[in-house]
């Protein structure tokens, strides 16, 4: 048996930067992925004869720290393109924003657009420190926790007063109160709560934390836009796996993971390595899962080693999906009205209700009979994707 410092659970790209940091720092390294190929969400599979496309058709505010302490220079500036947000319009020209710029409104909706962009981005970079941090835990009060705590409230402090009592407003807002307050424009609101929206169980009257996501995204610069990889998103899974083996780590494929070992001894719970599903058993001093929670806690490591109220605060983790994907295998590059070229994020989202209730109607189970739609066409960046003169 081999024996490493870590085993790294799950080789998708969150996988693959810990590994890659461990690896970096001098320890022995080995990621287990349980499919052929790594990459998670962000692997390029064949769908179509002769088509293919990851599950993720973007990169998000990936942080431009990471890219440059790992050399990923396929989304450095200048390399990946950031891509326009379009709102779609039925009979009218779409709604643009690119290159921070706002297109396709009154010149009212324009001023309050570069407005409000002034004021969320200063609100980002205080915070943009904050997001490389551990999370602090609540109510530990240890130094290095309230460390962290101390230093964000210096960092907005900074921002004056004025400033300050702005973002503490506005940090709360439900999407649609903050949309409504700047803008008429209604796909305009639409398309600018999407971003704080998408992949989150909120809508635009939830009164939670969507304009925190907005900033999270923003950190990045940009202007939060989404980024296409020259190449497309699998030449970043193998220039991330290509810096992990760089540093030392060890990578394997269709190595599923049944069981964390556990040893239970007078000291307590200490894990000692994995069994895979053929049976194989191999040791670390530590293990790090990729994978979800509930998978990693109940899957892999048993109830049987877990307290009661862990186990309960586990099980009521919210882990499920409102987000379906279709992938279309096209003999054309198809056409959109009031667009010389669909190179962009296209949004279908006439309205904010529209957005309410498709999310009323995941909430109770159902589909949407209208459903709100992002629209993306990667292989105008990725040849690759589709045969010649194909799309996807």
């Amino acid at each position: 048996m081999n024996n490493y410092n870590t085993i790294v659970i799950g080789g998708g790209h969150n996988g693959l930067v810990c590994a890659a940091y461990l690896a970096k720092s001098g320890q022995k390294v080995l990621v287990l992925e349980a499919s052929s190929r790594a990459g998670g969400l962000a692997a390029s599979r064949e769908f179509h004869p002769g088509f293919h496309a990851a599950a993720a058709h973007s990169v998000s505010h990936f942080a431009a720290e990471v890219a440059k302490d790992l050399g990923l220079d396929c989304i450095a500036a200048g390399t990946a393109t950031p891509l326009p947000t379009i709102g779609l319009k039925q009979g009218a020209d779409p709604v643009v924003i690119k290159d921070g710029q706002l297109h396709g409104a009154t010149s009212d909706d324009a001023d309050a657009y570069v407005d409000l962009m002034r004021l969320l981005e200063k609100h980002a970079r205080a915070l943009r420190p904050s997001w490389m941090k551990t999370m602090p835990r609540i109510g530990v009060g240890n130094f290095g926790d309230m460390m962290t705590f101390a230093q964000i409230g210096i960092r907005l402090r900074l921002l004056g007063k004025a400033d300050l009592h702005e973002f503490l407003r506005i940090a709360s807002l439900p999407a649609r109160d903050l949309m409504d307050e700047y803008f008429d424009d209604e796909v305009l609101k639409a398309v600018l709560s999407w971003d704080g929206l998408i992949g989150a169980k909120m809508a635009p009257r939830s009164p939670n934390s969507a304009v925190l996501a907005m900033l999270y995204r923003l950190s990045e610069g940009a202007s939060g836009a989404h980024l296409a990889v020259d190449g497309g998103l699998q030449r970043l899974v193998d220039t991330l796996q290509a810096a992990a083996a760089k540093f030392g780590a060890e990578i394997r494929m269709s190595a599923p993971v049944e069981r964390i070992l556990i040893d239970a001894g007078e000291e307590g719970l200490t894990t000692n390595g994995v069994r895979l599903q053929d049976g194989e058993e191999i040791t670390a001093d530590r293990i790090v899962s990729s994978v979800d929670p509930q998978r990693t806690f109940f899957g892999m490591v048993g109830v049987e080693f877990l307290d009661i109220e862990f186990t309960n605060r586990i099980r009521r983790l919210r882990c499920d999906g409102h987000v379906a994907k279709l992938h279309l295998a096209l003999d054309a590059l198809p056409r959109f009205d009031g667009l010389e070229k669909p190179d962009g994020r296209m949004i279908i989202a006439p309205d904010m209700d529209a957005i309410e209730f498709n999310f009323d109607d995941a909430k109770y189970g159902d589909c949407p009979a209208e459903p709100v739609m992002e629209i993306v066409i990667p292989s105008l960046h990725d040849s690759g994707l589709a045969p010649e003169g194909k799309h996807v």
